[in-house]
C-alpha cells in the first residue's frame, strides 16, 4: 500500500518508529503525512496524531542540484535562529534525521507554526487594509532583523565564508546552470558573464536566508509568524537577500509568474522605496548598489526555475503550481540584463 511520501508500509512504519523514538508520538498513537501543497524545491509535509501536529522537510525528487537541499543546515540554521528567541521568527525544530533508508531521503521535523502563506496578490488582498502595511513593514523589519544577528551568538560562525560571496556566488549558480541547462535560453551567458566581471566590493557580511520573500513566511494577526524555507542560507553578502526581495516584492510585475506575485503598492502594501529605506535605516547598510545585486537576483531565479523545469521534464516534481514556470525563465534573464543596464547608465 502506497502513502503520501511514496512510502511502503515498511518506510511508514519506520517513520512512525523514528518520531516515537524522538518522543513525538506515544506507542498507541497513529501518524497521518500529507503533502502541504505549494513546496516547488524541498517537500514538505504534515506531521499529524490524533494530539499533535508537525511539519517534515525533505529533499526533492529525482534530480538534486550540487550542495542544495541539505536538510541538516536548513536544520541546523533554523536551530540556531531559535536562539536568538522573537528577532527572527522560526518554527522550533524536533529532530534531524540523516539516515536516508528511513524515508528514502534525510529530512527533519519540527513543529507546526499557526499561519498563513499569501501566495497571490489576491491572497495579500484578503488581508485586511489595516494589516497590509504592518505585514510588508514587519516583513522587511526581520530582514533587516536577520541581517544584523551576530552569526557566533547563535552558534553560526561557522556556517559560511562571507569572504568573497558574491564571486563564488556567481560561480555557483552558473554552474547549477549548466547542472539543468536542457534547452537555449537567450542572453543568459551574457548576463552570467557581465554579472562574473562587475561584482561589487562587499562591505558587509550577515546570515543571509537565500530566497526571502512574503510566501516564503506565515503571516498571522498582521505580522510575520515564521520565516520558512531556509535552504539556501549561509554566511555571506545581506544585499543579495535584498536584491532578490526587490525582485520578488516588485520587480516581478507584469510577468505571468506562477511563484510569486508582487504586491508593490498593491491595495494597502507599501511601494519597495519606502521598504528599501526602512531596511537602510534599521541596518545602517549602504543600498547605492543594489541594481547589480538585483541583476544576480534576476540570474539565481532564471536558474532557479530552470532546475524546477529541468526536474519536471524527468518527472521528478511533486506538488502544485509548477505550470508556467518554464515560460517565466527567459523573462527573468531579460529583466536581469536590464537591472545591469540601468546601473551602467550615467
Amino acid at each position: 500500500m502506497e502513502h503520501a511520501l511514496g512510502l511502503d508500509d515498511l518506510a511508514h512504519g519506520r517513520l512512525e518508529a523514528s518520531m516515537r523514538d524522538n518522543g513525538l508520538m506515544t506507542p498507541q498513537e497513529h501518524l497521518t503525512v500529507s503533502l502541504i501543497s505549494g513546496g516547488r524545491s524541498n517537500i514538505t509535509y504534515s506531521l499529524d496524531t490524533s494530539t499533535n501536529h508537525w511539519v517534515l522537510r525533505r529533499p526533492p525528487l529525482g534530480h538534486v542540484l550540487s550542495t542544495a537541499h541539505d536538510m541538516e543546515r536548513e536544520y541546523r540554521v533554523l536551530s540556531g535562529l531559535g536562539r536568538a528567541g522573537s528577532v527572527v521568527p522560526v518554527p522550533v525544530t524536533a529532530f534531524v534525521c540523516r539516515d536516508d533508508q528511513v524515508i528514502g531521503a534525510p529530512f527533519y521535523v519540527m513543529e507546526r507554526v499557526q499561519g498563513d502563506v499569501l501566495r497571490t496578490d489576491a491572497q495579500a488582498l484578503e488581508l485586511p487594509t489595516e494589516q497590509q502595511a504592518s505585514v510588508a513593514d514587519d516583513l522587511i523589519d526581520v530582514l533587516a532583523a536577520l541581517h544584523t544577528v551576530d552569526p557566533d551568538s547563535v552558534g553560526l560562525g561557522d556556517f559560511g565564508r562571507p569572504a568573497g560571496f558574491m564571486h563564488r556566488q556567481v560561480a555557483r549558480w552558473t554552474r547549477q546552470l549548466e547542472a539543468s541547462r536542457s534547452r537555449d535560453l537567450h542572453g543568459i551567458d551574457s548576463l552570467a558573464e557581465h554579472l562574473r566581471d562587475s561584482v561589487p566590493e562587499q562591505r558587509y557580511s550577515s546570515i543571509v536566508h537565500g530566497d526571502y520573500r512574503l510566501d516564503n513566511c506565515l503571516v498571522r494577526d498582521g505580522a510575520i509568524a515564521a520565516v520558512l524555507d531556509w535552504e539556501m542560507s549561509t554566511l555571506g553578502d545581506p544585499l543579495s537577500d535584498l536584491g532578490l526581495f526587490e525582485v520578488y516584492y516588485s520587480g516581478l510585475a507584469g510577468i505571468g509568474n506562477p511563484v510569486v506575485q508582487s504586491i508593490d503598492g498593491l491595495g494597502s502594501f507599501p511601494p519597495i522605496g519606502r521598504l528599501l529605506e526602512r531596511y537602510a535605516s534599521r541596518t545602517g547598510h549602504d543600498v547605492t548598489q543594489l541594481d547589480w545585486y538585483t541583476a544576480f537576483a534576476w540570474f539565481k531565479f532564471a536558474v532557479i526555475l530552470e532546475g524546477i523545469h529541468y526536474r519536471s521534464t524527468l518527472g521528478a516534481t511533486v506538488g502544485d503550481g509548477f505550470e508556467g514556470v518554464a515560460e517565466l525563465v527567459q523573462p527573468s534573464i531579460d529583466r536581469g540584463l536590464a537591472a545591469l543596464a540601468d546601473r551602467q547608465r550615467p
